[in-house]
């Protein structure tokens, strides 16, 4: 075995993902993680079709549907708020049975618990520079002391940091979807218990949810972009959200008045990574990183989930031979991706609609749904495309040595874990 001493970047899901199967094929994976720490709750994420497999594989199945969603419908709104329809949680959600949603915060926490005992953990810290040399690939931190790897994997989101390092620009590769979306926590005035509200007009859609009445709710807009698009800066991106929701009947204005008090406000553009290759020497890319097929398409989760599996354990067969495994990902993963990217692509268009004929007939086709003739056929048609993109990979059975009595289980959080801060230093 060669190249055992890998460094991941990103603790969100495909890194720790990674990690695990790394660890499990005799890697020595070590994580970094920009933030101070795992990020709690967030938005809600879809396990579908062949992630669901994956998850299982990895011993965590049973945790992700204890703490699935268990979301039981929703109600679709106009924009004055009168109800249009009620839906049920296969179609608020676009799920078939045994699919899987889980809060985007939980499923961290639960992959975290799963390799923190056997994988180093930085967080708080950051790649600055990353220079690649025959012999392994030299990495400077913001804060712990440079370091020598066999590989690098960038698994740090949509605006991955090692991808410009490694790559270039993200404008090379970032193509915007002309959605953007903020998500923030609000109080649940309306008493939600694992129910949705969705209220839609042109150009705009905004998305109420909560697990229990007994905690806040998280609302979600979506809102067309323009040409002159805000920064990323939290200041400019609130401003932005409030001014193109100004006017804007139902509860939007409660909901806004929120927005200043909000801990957790996270704001983007709805954009897709598109890469002629996902690795570049000893460098490879994972994830939103490498194949971001937005959220819009419900398959993000699940594409780092499988990228995960699939990278490891071409590692593995490969003997880390990563000249022969980082073709052979990208060999298996192309095809499933670019099905879940245009996946991503069609559901944008109908998502929100961008005229007032196109909102009416959203609206009229949300009220003709529970009532509809043949509506399981209506209902069967929409979720085609979902179900087979979601299943559009076969997953090679890699050998997978047995866990060993010092390897814990997946379903067991570790006691300990290592983690270099600023402050340990």
């Amino acid at each position: 075995m060669r190249n055992t001493n890998i460094l991941i970047s990103g603790a969100s899901v495909a890194g720790p993902a990674l990690a695990y199967w790394l660890h499990r094929y005799g890697f020595d994976p070590t994580v970094v993680e920009r933030a101070p720490a795992l990020r709690p709750g967030g938005y809600k994420v879809d396990l579908r079709g062949v992630a669901v497999d994956v998850a299982d594989r990895m011993g965590i199945g049973a945790r992700v549907r204890d703490r699935a969603t268990d979301i039981r419908g929703g109600t679709w709104l106009t924009g004055r708020g009168k109800t249009v329809a009620t839906l049920g949680p296969d179609v608020i959600g676009f799920r078939d049975p045994g699919d899987l949603e889980i809060l985007r915060g939980d499923l961290a926490d639960i992959l975290h618990g799963a390799t923190a005992g056997r994988t180093e953990y930085l967080f708080g810290d950051e790649i600055t520079a990353l220079t690649q040399h025959a012999s392994g690939a030299d990495v400077t931190f913001r804060h712990a002391p440079s370091r020598t790897f066999d590989l690098v994997v960038g698994a740090d989101g949509l605006h991955s940091g090692v991808r410009s390092l490694a790559f270039g620009p993200e404008e090379q590769f970032a193509h915007p979807l002309g959605l953007n979306v903020a998500v923030f926590s609000v109080p649940n005035r309306f008493d939600l218990d694992r129910w949705e509200l969705a209220c839609s007009t042109t150009g705009h859609i905004v998305n109420l949810y909560a697990l229990s009445r007994s905690g806040d709710a998280t609302a979600q807009f979506f809102f067309s972009a323009n040409d002159s698009q805000p920064s990323r800066r939290e200041s400019d991106a609130r401003s932005a959200l409030a001014e193109a929701f100004a006017g804007h009947g139902w509860e939007v204005p409660g909901l806004l008045a929120a927005l200043p008090d909000a801990p957790d406000f996270y704001f983007d553009s709805l954009a897709q990574i598109r890469m002629p290759s996902w690795s570049n020497d000893r460098t490879v890319l994972l994830g939103d990183a490498a194949y971001c097929p937005s959220p819009a398409s419900g398959q993000g989760t699940g594409l780092a989930l499988v990228g995960a599996y699939v990278l490891a354990g071409e590692l593995a067969a490969a003997h880390g031979d990563h000249r022969v495994a980082f073709p052979r990902f990208e060999e298996e993963m192309r095809a499933f991706v670019d099905l879940n990217q245009r996946l991503g692509r069609d559901v944008v268009k109908q998502m929100v609609p961008a005229t007032r004929v196109r909102a009416a007939l959203q609206l009229a086709m949300m009220r003709m749904m529970p009532y509809m003739p043949g509506k399981a056929r209506v209902i069967e048609k929409i979720m085609r495309p979902v179900r087979e993109a979601a299943n559009a990979i076969t997953l090679t059975t890699y050998s997978v040595p047995p866990p060993t009595e010092t390897t814990p289980s997946a379903e067991t959080t570790p006691s300990a874990e290592t983690t270099w801060s600023p402050d340990a230093a």
